[in-house]
């Protein structure tokens, strides 16, 4: 059956993944309150529907740091996607060359950013701030050799956040019991385990190569994390990256305003508005009700991006009304993979393409680079 809607594709990955992997892409902190208020946010945001307007030439195409997207949309990093489809950061690299749109790889990717780069256009790149500034260095220069064009600092995670599913179904559980229960599950997930465990190749982090460990199970992970993320990273932290990153700066991760013009007076040439998609700090605000201060703040000074909460394309002109250049997706793209592979990517960002071409032709708005505030109802 052809999903109609993310929700159809979710459900998809939720019947093909380990209860462990879908929990991983599915979940927030704490109570998950502001993972939901992602969604409920988005969801109150009115729009003004107009008609008689020549709506016949849309445009979807927007420049973002030099580059030419078909839609304003580009791939957000997500940790692990090597785990819900074989070798899945390329996969969904692929679908999003296709779609002419970025992908970013995350650090923690199963993929290294020379093996994405190898099957398409080298991605953006995610980077967290780690304590070992040597490997981290080596790190900076190898993504720099493959040509990564855009660097997204992520610095909303100096510690994990409480994530009680993870807890839960013993992700973070060494022990004999938790393994045992962990290999049941995969096995009764046969697709699953054919395509990713049995011709996945190696479940190491591909990037960390070299970083110690070799961190082959997702405890070593887990563990690598608690030693090597850098709480202790400040402002004055990003000139250090500065000095070994010449292209596109991006800081991944602000919610306030005063943030916001502190990333502005250090130079960086671009901000993702973010809670980590609900994955840190329960209780803060979501994403798009946090957008407009962002954008105020430092006006166009700054690329201003957003994620958390996208779930269409009818999300992603919301986001451009209130003041987003573009809009990055997680869950979205991770849901499609784990569900239906690369062809699920592909399937997935066709339905969010034509979901904005619709929400543009009866909202009026002919040229996404138009979008703003004059498209928001307020009644």
């Amino acid at each position: 059956m052809t999903p109609a809607c993310l929700a159809d594709q979710r459900e998809a990955a939720r019947r093909r993944l380990p209860r462990m992997l879908f929990d991983y892409i599915d979940g927030g902190s704490y109570a998950e309150r502001t993972l939901a208020a992602n969604v409920a946010d988005f969801a109150a945001v009115r729009l003004r529907q107009r008609v008689l307007k020549d709506v016949s030439a849309l445009s979807l195409s927007t420049t973002i740091f030099g580059q030419t997207l078909s839609m304003p949309v580009a791939l957000a990093p997500v940790g692990l996607a090597g785990l819900y489809a074989r070798r899945g950061e390329v996969q969904a690299a692929k679908a999003a060359q296709a779609a002419g749109l970025p992908f970013s790889l995350s650090t923690m990717g199963v993929a290294s950013a020379a093996e994405v780069a190898r099957a398409v256009t080298p991605p953006w790149y995610q980077l967290y701030m780690i304590r070992d500034r040597g490997f981290m260095s080596e790190l900076l220069a190898r993504v720099r050799e493959v040509g990564c064009p855009v660097l997204l600092l992520t610095v909303d995670l100096p510690v994990p956040g409480a994530r009680y599913r993870d807890v839960r179904n013993g992700m973070t559980d060494d022990s004999l019991g938790a393994r045992t229960r962990q290999a049941l599950d995969g096995l009764a997930h046969p697709a699953w385990l054919w395509d990713v465990r049995l011709r996945g190749g190696s479940w190491a982090l591909g990037n960390l190569a070299g970083a110690g460990g070799g961190l082959t199970r997702l405890t070593q992970f887990w563990g690598w994390i608690g030693r090597q993320f850098d709480p202790s990273m400040t402002w004055k932290d990003i000139a250090w990256v500065r000095d070994r990153w010449p292209g596109p700066l991006v800081v991944k991760g602000v919610l306030d305003s005063e943030d916001a013009r502190a990333a502005r007076a250090v130079g960086v040439d671009g901000l993702v508005v973010s809670n980590h998609g609900g994955r840190q700090l329960d209780s803060t605000p979501s994403a798009i009700r946090a957008l407009p201060a962002v954008v105020d703040a430092v006006g166009a000074d700054l690329t201003v991006l957003m994620d958390g909460g996208v779930r269409s394309g009818l999300d992603v002109l919301k986001a451009l009304s209130l003041g987003a250049k573009a809009c990055l997706i997680g869950r979205a793209w991770a849901w499609a993979l784990g569900g239906g592979g690369e062809a699920g990517v592909v399937q997935m960002l066709a339905r969010l393409r034509q979901e904005l071409r619709m929400a543009m032709s009866l909202t009026g708005c002919v040229d996404v680079n138009e979008a703003g505030p004059h498209l928001l109802s307020h009644i």
